[in-house]
């Protein structure tokens, strides 16, 4: 009942409706029927950050709107293209001061009039941005950042665990949990893409406006539970990156700072994903040598992302970043390798064939030398994994045998690979339970005979000694329980 209450606001829809994350703004579609968030502003624990923002960006309402008519006496302004080039700044001013308004979306019959207005409004300078018919002043550009900043920056909604109290309310949903006010959200989001992208703007100017404290509340947005609004804002924050170079450390840092959070505090965040795509960009441009600030954020940032349990809501991304780092750098395998085992679950079987998979991805790229520093604790956690009950986790592990790359770094290491990986073989063909499983490992086994008979019966014949002597002090174990046994009938 009580999160009913508090997200009331909210409206949850099917995923089929959540799936377009077009840029271009709507024209009246299914989304302008919306309502939108309620300007409660709600401060929880996790997005504390907020709080300042939601103020900050009231106080610059205030200075925008203070010589503006209530939201009620809204009017239509004349389209650009009706007025004479030299009044269209003037113009573009005032429409900056109607789409400044706030409304409360909870209510679809309230102010109907005047959100249509809003919504056209926000078309108009979208459109008038895009087509760069003339170019913005600097007042004016200073003040179309003000007003994005009024519209986007504020306390977002409590997330579900937040809503019930219960830490055990599974972070990834059926159904997400959609902004209200997306119809205006949308648009406003828009016009900042197409300002940032415009080849009008530019870049020595428009930092001045898109500075730091800008940057650092967009990325508190990326907490947001609507994907549409992460999607945007990811292409946004992409674009930011590319274009102000003189922000790249600062965003760098600030995305350092969200999942230093996640990963030792909190271990909730719904936009890890979407700043994990946007560094797999920046990754790739890395320049040669790599840098010790970047080596650093792979150890301290990414791979320590692999231990919260939520892992697999984002792991394709990570993997991705992961494997970039190691194909700009192949020396960095073995520093990867190490991390995975750092990190590798143990009672989380799903999670291990995540684990899995990506080792692969990682040994495809690495050379021989790396190889050999971490062979001897990898293929002892193989070993494990080939062991499993889990038949996805065993099958997974045989797997890792079918990748040429990998099989021929074993072959240059098989006289320590071998045995280590023997015994497990062994164990799964007398014993596992599943048909599967046991016709992969009789193959694998195969492979091993013929890649080097000799070391095969070396391999096998200590198999055989540690079995006899497994047996015979299993005999003896038996025998001194029936010698105590003995003793303790005697004695009554």
């Amino acid at each position: 009942m009580l999160k009913n209450i508090i997200k009331r606001g909210h409206k949850k829809v099917p995923k089929s409706e959540v799936s377009d994350f077009g840029h271009a703004p709507p024209a009246g579609g299914r989304n302008s029927g919306n309502v939108s968030t309620s300007d409660v502003v709600v401060n929880h624990a996790s997005r504390g950050n907020m709080v300042t923002n939601s103020i900050q960006s009231q106080q610059t309402s205030s200075v925008m709107t203070s010589a503006a008519p209530a939201p009620g006496n809204i009017e239509n302004l004349p389209l650009f293209r009706d007025v004479p080039i030299s009044e269209r700044q003037v113009l573009f001013f005032r429409k900056l001061q109607i789409c400044c308004f706030q409304f409360d979306f909870t209510d679809t019959m309230k102010l109907v009039r005047e959100k249509e207005i809003k919504r056209q409004t926000l078309v108009e300078l979208v459109d008038y941005v895009q087509s760069g018919a003339g170019k913005i002043s600097e007042s004016n550009q200073e003040e179309m950042v003000k007003m994005i900043s009024v519209n986007l920056f504020r306390c977002l909604p409590p997330a579900s665990h937040e809503n019930t109290g219960s830490e055990n309310v599974e972070q990834e949903e059926d159904e997400p949990c959609l902004e209200p006010s997306w119809p205006h959200l949308q648009l406003v989001y828009e016009l900042l893409l197409r300002y940032v992208v415009s080849s009008d703007t530019d870049t020595k100017l428009a930092k001045r406006f898109i500075d730091h404290s800008f940057v650092l509340k967009l990325l508190d947005l990326f907490d947001s539970e609507d994907p549409r609004e992460r999607e945007y804002l990811k292409t946004i924050l992409h674009r930011v990156y590319g274009k102000f170079m003189v922000h790249r450390p600062f965003i760098r840092k600030g995305i350092n700072n969200i999942f230093y959070r996640f990963i030792y505090e909190t271990e909730r965040h719904s936009g890890i994903g979407e700043l994990l795509e946007i560094l797999g960009s920046i990754i790739n441009g890395f320049a040669l040598p790599m840098k010790e600030e970047h080596k650093l954020f792979l150890v301290r940032a990414l791979i320590p992302l692999h231990k919260p349990k939520t892992v697999a809501m984002y792991h394709q991304q990570l993997s991705y970043c992961i494997v970039q780092f190691v194909e700009k750098d192949y020396k960095l395998s073995d520093t990867v390798i190490r991390g995975l085992l750092k990190y590798w679950p143990v009672t989380n079987c799903q999670k291990e064939v995540l684990f899995l998979q990506e080792l692969e991805e990682v040994l495809e790229t690495t050379q021989a030398a790396e190889f050999q520093r971490c062979m001897v604790p990898l293929f002892r956690q193989i070993a494990r994994c080939l062991n499993s009950p889990h038949f996805q986790v065993a099958e997974r592990a045989l797997f890792l045998w079918n990748n040429e790359h990998i099989v021929g770094l074993i072959a240059q290491n098989r006289n320590v690979i071998f045995p280590i990986i023997f015994d497990a073989l062994q164990k799964n063909i007398d014993n596992h339970w599943n048909q599967a499983i046991h016709g992969l490992t009789v193959n694998v086994r195969k492979m091993f005979m013929e890649m080097d008979a000799d070391l095969f019966d070396e391999c096998q014949r200590q198999y055989s000694e540690k079995a006899t002597r497994a047996t015979e002090l299993e005999e003896q174990r038996q025998l001194r329980w029936q010698r105590l046994a003995a003793a303790a009938t005697q004695g009554r």
